[in-house]
């Protein structure tokens, strides 16, 4: 703000004494050319009309300047007729104030600049020297004498840049005095020439020029006092920014502020120039949101460098450096190291980002929280000074962990705990129980002789279905949300019935992450189906972890912050043989906590509702097998009835055949024929059986 600032002053300037020159040309034409006095006298009248349209960047607005200068234009032109040969007149009255202004106080404002430009370069020598001192081969003298230097050139860039703002703020003051003088002078002249007689010379245009007097003797007072202003402002602020001028202050008397949600100032950026090459480039950093951009010298506004939501910052060794640190996005594709120039800025800038990655800077009094947040998490967990040998007690023997894989939570356990009003801390977590930060399967960690599952890790899964040979085990899945999470850490638990217990954990796990510096997150792809939960390398997509979604039996999100979510899952085994335990696992997401709970309670209504369908199916299909054999014993049933029928029937035309005569022996065969032809097959091989 201040160059962009100082770069408006000097084009004001320039403009300024391009003005100038103009009507310094104009004014010696008056003078040196007798015989073009007329043309020389309208000349002027021109420019002094033109400067409404002088486009003057601190001095547009001035309509009382605008109208005095519009109303000597119309004067100046009326006496450019006249002859006036007013050579020594001139040469005092006029000539002089405008030559001064010209000649030393234009110049002025350019030796000025070139000053401060001079102190400026110095000064980025002396800062490139002093970031270049090794922390490893530290020469006492040559550390003094690069810290004299730092502090003399400081010292000099900051004198001369305030004379040269100073010297920029009279000119305006002195452009004004610069304009109205001569052309007084110029008048008194002509007054002097003309006396009393000239036409053009009235007492009216007298008042006025009387009234131009004592306005160019109040702007000289006003000037006089602003500078007066300007000169003690400047003694008290070189007593005040001795201190400042040293580049790595006393810590003790400068402490570093750790609850900012917003930093600026110059960092050195290291760049890439080669395979094991590198550079520096020194330039102006500063946060806007959640966003962190860069500004080089003479560029109009800042450039994004990176995304610093959800980012991780953490300090670096870097090419024998000082104060180094190094910021990674949060998907682990982009990273930046930078270098800053005092311990008080290299804490302070950790510490604002890290809070700014915590999205602390979308609330309304930023500060407060982040001062709020930081003390919660150093009062939240007391470091043991025995950690260490707390941690190895806590194995089992002959089963030897992964190195900084696990953690004791040690919390402060105060009875007034306002997270833990209506449960205490011993019914929800056990106590003393270890914590893990990375990715490592229960089942593998727990019982080392035990063989993995199939799907339990180390296999390759699409997390959309599809499959080039084997069928997956969740194809016939209706329901694959995949969601980018980042874990966080688990820990057993007592209580698997409320969501306090999630509401712990994370409190816990956040706790002695903050407290041990544990930054590093493993990032990977959570898929849910209606048969478990997966999480997915997003590199290899070999499935890290599985679990069964009947075992899920809690999850929730955070109440405050709505990334942070976590679900309880219940095992068989643990510590204890034949021993169901609870383990609760806590995650962060890209702001997608509530819509993960809802898919996880989505898909375990899916699997309930199927599970009802699969039992109501089951008796369906019951009930028609007994319909079935049902029918089939009523179908049974029909056929015997009708085989008794047609055996009677038989046997009453058989008793009638005995009775009746030849004749009727002849009827009864030939009825018998027709109905041996209406029996069929069948019927004629009954009948002759009969």
């Amino acid at each position: 703000q201040t160059r962009s600032l100082l770069g408006v002053f000097e084009e004001d300037a320039a403009a300024i004494s391009n003005y100038i020159n103009q009507l310094f040309q104009a004014m010696h034409r008056i003078y040196d050319a007798q015989n073009e006095l007329s043309a020389a006298t309208h000349l002027t009248s021109k420019l002094l009309k033109e400067y409404e349209k002088q486009r003057f960047p601190l001095g547009g607005d001035d309509e009382v300047m605008t109208s005095t200068l519009q109303q000597f234009a119309k004067v100046i032109d009326e006496l450019s007729s006249c002859h006036a040969v007013l050579s020594t007149q001139l040469a005092d009255a006029m000539m002089f104030p405008i030559t001064q202004f010209k000649e030393r106080d234009l110049k002025e404002i350019l030796t000025l600049k070139e000053v401060f430009q001079i102190a400026s370069n110095d000064h980025d020598a002396a800062i490139t020297r002093y970031s270049r001192l090794s922390k490893r081969r530290e020469n006492e003298k040559i550390k003094a004498e690069v810290t004299e230097d730092v502090y003399t050139s400081r010292k000099k860039q900051h004198q001369t840049m305030m004379h040269y703002f100073c010297a920029l703020n009279t000119l305006q003051y002195k452009k004004k005095i610069s304009l109205l003088e001569p052309l007084l002078g110029y008048m008194q002249a002509q007054i002097s020439f003309f006396k009393m007689g000239s036409e053009n010379l009235t007492e009216q245009l007298e008042e006025f020029l009387t009234n131009i007097g004592t306005s160019v003797q109040n702007v000289r007072r006003e000037m006089d006092c602003e500078v007066e202003n300007m000169q003690q402002t400047i003694e008290d602020l070189e007593v005040a920014s001795d201190p400042l001028y040293l580049p790595d202050p006393d810590p003790t008397k400068f402490p570093a502020h750790r609850n900012l949600t917003r930093k600026a100032g110059y960092l050195n950026a290291r760049n890439k120039t080669g395979l094991v090459s590198s550079s520096w480039e020194r330039q102006f950093y500063f946060t806007q949101g959640g966003n962190l951009m860069s500004q080089a010298r003479g560029d109009v506004a800042g450039g994004l460098v990176m995304d610093i939501d959800n980012c991780s910052v953490m300090a670096v060794d870097c090419e024998d450096r000082r104060y180094c640190f190094q910021i990674t996005s949060f998907d682990g594709k982009k990273s930046s190291i930078l270098q800053a120039e005092s311990k008080k800025d290299y804490e302070e800038w950790i510490c604002t980002i890290n809070n700014i990655s915590k999205q602390i800077y979308l609330s309304e009094n930023p500060e407060e929280i982040a001062a709020r947040v930081n003390q919660s998490a150093l009062e939240a967990v007391t470091p043991s000074p025995s950690f260490q040998q707390r941690h190895e007690s806590m194995r089992p023997a002959g089963q030897p962990r992964p190195p900084a894989a696990r953690t004791s939570s040690t919390g402060s356990l105060g009875s007034d705990s306002a997270a833990l009003s209506a449960l205490s801390l011993d019914s929800l977590v056990a106590p003393d129980t270890p914590i893990q930060f990375d990715i490592i399967s229960p089942v593998s960690e727990d019982l080392p002789g035990q063989a993995k599952s199939s799907g339990q890790s180390g296999r390759r899964t699409n997390p959309f279905g599809e499959s080039g040979g084997s069928k997956p085990e969740t194809e016939d899945s209706i329901l694959h949300q995949l969601f980018i999470v980042r874990f966080l850490g688990s820990m057993e638990v007592k209580s698997d019935e409320s969501p306090d217990v999630v509401y712990e954990t994370m409190r816990q796990i956040l706790a002695a992450r903050a407290i041990h510096n544990v930054f590093r997150m493993t990032e990977s792809h959570l898929l849910v189906t209606c048969d478990c939960l997966k999480l997915i390398d997003p590199q290899t997509q070999v499935t890290r972890l599985r679990f069964p979604l009947p075992n899920v039996v809690l999850y929730a999100t955070h109440q405050e912050n709505k990334r942070l979510f976590g679900f309880v899952l219940r095992t068989s085994g643990g510590r204890v043989e034949s021993h169901q335990t609870s383990i609760c696992y806590i995650f962060e997401s890209n702001n997608e906590g509530e819509k993960i709970c809802d898919s996880v309670g989505l898909a375990k209504q899916i699997a309930f509702h199927a599970e009802l369908d699969r039992k109501a199916s089951e008796k369906q299909k019951e009930i028609d097998r007994v319909k079935e054999k049902q029918q089939k014993e009523l179908n049974k049933q029909k056929q015997i009835e009708k085989d008794l029928e047609e055996q009677s029937r038989l046997i009453a035309a058989s008793s009638r055949s005995n009775q009746s005569s030849t004749e009727g022996q002849f009827v009864v065969l030939s009825s018998s024929q027709s109905e041996d032809s209406d029996l069929g097959e069948d019927g004629k091989k009954k009948r002759e059986s009969e």
